[in-house]
């Protein structure tokens, strides 16, 4: 069975880049090494020490709207990481990057603690295209005091990586890398062999066979939901109507009744 859904997905997988949300989080989930590797490389901080690293994180809120982080991670010294990877422009705008720091901030302290506590953060978007136009490789953007230019120091940083420029230096080789779909054309070895593992034919590539699966089946799943929406909208029926209509079993019925 293992072998049969690694072959299904075989052509997908090879497709992959680290520019692709599932590649990026499947790879990089607990990989300690590979995470402290690039942060090094986008902060210039050799020296920087990566403890705890986590994919798809979901950071719940009761009033209002959670979010999933593609990557997580703390560093020896408390500072915590949320790398995100955008493909289009609409998904990395200022007011994202925002909302994402705040979201940080919401979980880093516990009911009666100081706010002196609260830990750096640094919200980092890598993306396809230069989506603040300023024709920089990189974008550091700090709260400043307007009248002298200062830095407010709150500990909150935000940093866009424009994956458009791929040469030219160690950050733009990283670049061409998380655009790279064979590993054998990868300019850094950590990230070459990471790619290699779970585009072959071993456990990597089962791993990410199945979380292949998993995608395609949430992918059906919001695609039905939608369908059922629209007819409920457009018909004026109730929602098990509309599922019934759409042939939907007795079963899944249940299943997404809580979703709509």
């Amino acid at each position: 069975m293992a072998e049969d859904l690694l072959q299904k997905h075989r052509a997908r997988i090879l497709n992959y880049c680290f520019m692709d949300d599932i590649f990026f989080s499947v790879c990089f989930d607990g990989n300690i090494s590979c995470v402290q590797y690039i942060l090094r490389i986008i902060l210039d901080k050799q020296d920087l020490i990566v403890e705890e690293v986590h994919s798809q994180q979901s950071v719940e809120i009761i009033y209002g709207r959670s979010v999933r982080l593609d990557v997580l991670a703390k560093d020896s010294t408390g500072k915590i990481y949320d790398i995100e990877i955008q493909r289009t422009d609409t998904g990395a705008i200022p007011q994202r990057a925002r909302y994402n720091s705040s979201m940080l901030d919401c979980h880093s302290l516990n009911k009666g603690e100081d706010y002196k506590i609260l830990p750096e953060t640094y919200v980092i978007f890598i993306t396809e295209n230069d989506v603040l136009k300023g024709g920089e490789q990189i974008y550091f953007i700090e709260r400043t005091i307007q009248k002298s230019g200062k830095l407010f120091n709150d500990g909150s940083h935000i940093v866009y990586v424009n994956g458009s420029i791929r040469s030219g230096s160690s950050l733009g080789d990283l670049m061409h890398d998380f655009f790279c779909k064979d590993p054998k054309q990868m300019k850094h070895k950590p990230l070459a062999d990471c790619s290699e593992f779970f585009k072959g034919t071993g456990k990597g590539g089962y791993i990410m066979s199945s979380a292949s699966e998993e995608l395609i089946a949430e992918g059906r799943a919001e695609n039905l939901l939608e369908n059922i929406r629209a007819l409920m909208e457009n018909l004026h029926v109730t929602a098990t109507a509309a599922m019934d209509l759409l042939k939907v079993s007795p079963e899944k019925q249940k299943e997404l009744a809580p979703l709509i």
